[in-house]
């Protein structure tokens, strides 16, 4: 298979573009402007969509233009018109349980509480599909208690300090996503997964 299908997940609107949440959408945008493709809306596939090939390879990027919690609506809109194997689809997320700059390539695994996956896995009805999970950190905790306020975190905007480090995660998982056509996928697990962001 000569394609590559990548979504990155996010919620679409002006006050979330720079929000931890939108990590997917913010690493697909650097890779499709690095080869000078831009986003076109689809309805029918309900997401932005970018194409461009490297190598003999095609790239197709899709950023749903549905909300986090609805984004199974678009990966099950695109998957039934490419009519794609599973195998060439890759999911980009942010994970609160994963420190800032570290990166886990799974290629199944049950949603981790992440409500977009958990979209995802109920309309694909399957939860054998590649995801690669970038690190945001947990929230901090209210003082004196143990609760997390997850929702103000991940809606939150990236600071520059995190910017800084998150960078270099998406420097690296660019690399990773160029070479799919390319390196053994043995490799680029490990790669991803061993990524320290210290060593850039």
């Amino acid at each position: 298979m000569h394609e590559k299908y990548i979504i990155g997940l996010g919620n679409p609107g002006k006050e979330y573009v720079n929000s931890r949440h939108n990590i997917g959408f913010v690493l697909l945008k650097n890779l499709s402007n690095k080869y000078d493709s831009n986003f076109t809306l689809k309805n029918k596939l309900k997401s932005w969509c970018s194409e461009f090939k490297i190598n003999n390879f095609t790239y197709r990027l899709f950023l749903p233009n549905t909300y986090m919690n609805h984004s199974g609506d678009a990966v099950r809109a695109i998957v039934d018109w490419y009519k794609i194997d599973l195998d060439q689809l890759y999911i980009v997320v942010d994970d609160i349980d994963l420190p800032l700059g570290k990166i886990r390539y799974r290629k199944k695994g049950s949603s981790g509480g992440h409500n977009g996956l958990k979209s995802i896995i109920e309309k694909l009805q399957t939860e054998n599909f590649n995801r690669i999970r970038v690190g945001i950190g947990s929230p901090p905790s209210i003082k004196k208690t143990n609760n997390f306020n997850t929702i103000s975190h991940v809606l939150g905007n990236i600071s520059s300090e995190e910017k800084l480090i998150l960078d270099k995660v998406y420097q690296q998982v660019i690399e990773s996503l160029e070479q799919l056509n390319t390196k053994k996928e043995d490799y680029i697990i490990c790669k991803l997964n061993s990524f320290n962001k210290e060593v850039i």
